[in-house]
């Protein structure tokens, strides 16, 4: 026995070569279908568990690890565990979010030939005795339309292939900018028109609550008589009652279907359809898949285990501020009164939270906090480093309640904005126009009027300087709330002087950090992000942050602040995803 070796506890089977690797460096435990109580039991004794989707670990399992420092999943989401539970002890948790991005989107493409060329009804009916050939004529792909709806990994990886069998790609994107574009070879449009123009239509979107039924009775009628489905994302994008109908009547040719709202328990009616081409979830379960998720997590589960620091378990460091960049836009007035008051505090109490960007630190959270540290002239910041990739973090986008006097004066107001065009817009329309490429808002007056704010064809590359001069023109004007409400009405009775509603297309995190490390901001008041274990108190005196000393030794100082923290349990643990180091 390797003693001074990590212990490593595999709760779910994972592919052989992960579980070689995890063995060059650590001692590894493998015990599936383990009860809670036994998880209880044992996890004090490991410093590293991996699970897949079997194993749950709740926060009273992971409370019991007294030397847990790294928890894994094999696979690109993190359902089952405990992630604040875990972040607040301490304990970092991790995944392998790309390893089925080939996979899915290979499964993509295989729903797609096998409809297009009707393999399914083909090798029925040779397996019968049958000679089918007449009857099986086939759709090509080349020249045809594929629209792709969210362009994340697997949808570009989806664009990627299409453009290899020489289909024209369209892709619906809130943001997507046109170096993403040319870089993939896709054309953005919104959905409606992404819908009418595409032969086959192909769903990558997160399961969001505003993405519930995108695909309903309305939309699959504005798609093209004759096209295809395929959904490999999630089941309740889609309604399948509407999509059924759809398929019954003979206006969509068929479907592809790997994902179900409800699983295992489909909808019968829909699988049996004989235009209806469906795989039981299926994917991402490649071997490939499995052991490329199973590599990626035993790599960083060791990387963690590596480690000597608290600090860095807990993603804080020293950083140089010339690195650090504002997502959004800040207020002068305010970052000279923030400045003025941490010199008189002598201490940096709340970390900045930032995104590692290529070569820069983009800020979430603390755009001001970050302007006060430089107004100071002070060289360093110690910051707390949140992944992209992790599933727990969110983008929002808030919208905006303008109260005033007159809703004609503000919208006199917003004509002499540079480069915003205004269109009047009923408001039942609006969400499907604020998709359109150059569209920044929609505005939704309380007379019931509705006004699509776009920036003007003659500088559709504007649009961010346009967006910043009409909120800023707007700000300065009245009095402005943020709120994730979408209802003007709803609103009414919580701001009786508000005049309008600005809705704002939703952001995506990486657009957000594109626009960031290419040095331009969005308005300040937009973004709201959801921040997992977000390090409050952590208190660091400006003395270490203006000390001409290593980089390296500033954060051994950090190690052993946050390690007497810990050790003194100086932390306070709360529901919300707030981790408090100092009382």
């Amino acid at each position: 026995m390797h003693t001074n070796q990590p212990r490593v506890l595999v709760c779910d089977p994972i592919h052989a070569d992960g579980l070689q690797l995890l063995r060059e460096h650590a001692i590894v435990d493998v015990r599936p279908s383990l009860a809670q109580a036994d998880l209880e039991t044992l996890i004090g004794e490991y410093d590293a568990v991996i699970v897949r989707s079997a194993t749950r670990l709740p926060a009273a399992v992971i409370e019991r690890g007294a030397r847990l420092r790294v928890i894994g999943r094999a696979g690109a989401g993190l359902d089952g565990i405990d992630v604040l539970a875990a972040r607040t002890r301490g304990v970092e948790v991790v995944n392998a979010p790309d390893a089925n991005t080939l996979a899915v989107a290979e499964h993509t493409f295989a729903l797609l030939l096998a409809l297009a060329r009707q393999l399914v009804a083909a090798d029925r009916g040779m397996k019968a005795g049958r000679w089918e050939k007449a009857h099986l004529i086939g759709t090509g792909l080349a020249g045809k339309t594929l629209g792709i709806v969210g362009f994340g990994r697997i949808g570009r990886q989806v664009a990627l292939r299409a453009r290899a069998f020489d289909m024209r790609v369209l892709v619906n994107q809130p943001r997507l900018t046109p170096e993403m574009g040319l870089e993939w070879g896709v054309e953005h449009c919104d959905l409606i028109t992404l819908l009418r123009e595409s032969d086959v239509v192909t769903l990558h979107v997160p399961l969001r609550p505003e993405n519930v039924g995108l695909i309903g009775a309305r939309e699959l009628a504005q798609m093209r008589p004759g096209a295809f489905l395929i959904n490999t994302a999630r089941g309740q994008l889609v309604d399948e009652a509407a999509l059924l109908e759809a398929l019954e009547s003979g206006h969509l040719a068929g479907a592809g279907l790997d994902v179900f709202a409800q699983e295992p328990a489909v909808n019968a009616a829909l699988t049996a359809h004989p235009r209806v081409l469906a795989t039981p979830h299926i994917a991402a379960s490649t071997e490939d898949a499995q052991r490329q998720a199973a590599l990626t997590v035993a790599e960083r589960v060791l990387a963690v285990l590596r480690r000597q620091g608290a600090a860095e378990t807990l993603a804080l460091r020293f950083v140089p501020l010339e690195r650090v960049s504002p997502h959004e836009a800040y207020d002068a007035q305010r970052v000279r009164a923030l400045a003025a008051r941490i010199a008189e505090e002598g201490r940096l109490s709340n970390p900045p939270v930032v995104v590692a960007w290529g070569e820069r630190y983009v800020v979430l959270d603390g755009a001001t906090r970050l302007q006060a540290l430089k107004h100071l002239g002070l060289p360093y910041t110690v910051v707390q480093v949140v992944s992209s990739n992790d599933a727990h973090l969110q983008a929002h986008t808030w919208n905006h309640v303008i109260s005033g006097e007159s809703l004609h004066d503000l919208l006199a107001l917003l004509r002499n904005v540079p480069g915003l065009q205004l269109s009047e817009t009923a408001p039942e329309f609006l969400p499907d126009r604020l998709r359109q490429g150059r569209a920044l808002a929609a505005l939704y007056g309380v007379d019931r009027s509705g006004v699509l704010l776009s920036a003007e064809p003659e500088s559709p590359d504007a649009w961010l300087a346009t967006l910043n001069a009409l909120v800023e023109r707007y700000t300065a004007w009245g009095t402005v709330e943020r709120t994730l409400v979408a209802d003007l009405g709803a609103l009414k009775a919580q701001y009786p002087r508000a005049l309008a509603l600005v809705v704002f297309p939703q952001l995506s995190l990486e657009h957000i950090l594109r626009l960031a490390a290419a040095g331009q901001v969005l308005p300040a008041g937009l973004t709201r992000f959801v921040i997992p274990g977000r390090i409050l108190r952590l208190h660091v005196p400006l003395e270490r942050l203006r000390a001409d000393e290593p980089i390296e030794r500033k954060n051994d100082w950090l190690d052993h602040l946050v390690q007497e923290k810990l050790a003194q349990r100086r932390v306070r643990y709360y529901q919300e995803p707030v981790v408090l180091l100092d009382e």
